[in-house]
């Protein structure tokens, strides 16, 4: 599987904050988007999901069994800065949830919600409403929404947030198993995550008004 960004531009306002951004990740690979704050970063992450229009560009998943091209919206799990759960509900009602809207990809199936929340270290309290959580115990959770449904493309906006020393490394494990299963990562962070495999994009911020986008 490949996924693969070309020639990409987006604005902020009447401001273009970057042009002719590209690369390509194959499976198991991994794009760590560094940079200060206001340089792009959750920007790019946001048009890759598919969760903005770009000014110029396209973004591309091909998968490894001569599929057809998709966009990677289909195909990832975004994690921005908010956790996309219901206070109200409890863990196990927010995961499961998750498990039942978003399904697996290409005949993989996620982990069951007891087997998820085991794996981020908080089997014990799924029954608990997720706004009773610590903002930590609420991160790791987050991250169990990536492991009930299965998608190949994990885009991952400042994953560490909120999380302690041993939370960072149980994250970095998260990750280098969803790689190693041929999982594709994207991932902006001030932070080293630790991962293998992994190359840097550093984003410089605008590119200003009139850039010249489209000649």
């Amino acid at each position: 599987m490949h996924l693969t960004a070309e020639n990409l531009a987006a604005r902020r306002g009447e401001d273009l904050i970057f042009v002719n951004i590209s690369f390509h990740l194959a499976a198991g690979e991994a794009l760590i988007l560094t940079g200060r704050n206001g340089s792009g970063k959750s920007t790019l992450l946001r048009v890759v999901a598919g969760l903005l229009r770009p000014e110029k560009g396209v973004v591309i998943f091909h998968d490894a069994e001569g599929g057809e091209d998709r966009h990677p919206g289909e195909l990832s799990h975004y994690l921005g800065h908010r956790n996309a759960m219901k206070n109200e509900l409890t863990v196990a009602e927010n995961l499961g949830f998750w498990r039942s809207f978003l399904g697996g990809v290409g005949g993989s199936a996620g982990l069951a919600v007891d087997a998820a929340a085991e794996a981020v270290g908080l089997s014990g309290v799924t029954h608990l409403p997720f706004g009773y959580l610590s903002a930590g115990q609420q991160r790791r959770f987050a991250f169990a929404k990536l492991l009930v449904a299965h998608r190949p493309v994990w885009i991952l906006d400042e994953p560490t947030a909120a999380l302690d020393t041993n939370a960072d490394r149980l994250l970095a494990g998260l990750i280098a198993a969803h790689q190693a299963k041929s999982g594709i990562v994207l991932a902006a962070t001030h932070q080293p995550l630790g991962l293998e495999n992994a190359r840097e994009l550093k984003m410089t911020g605008f590119a200003g008004a009139d850039a010249g986008v489209w000649g």
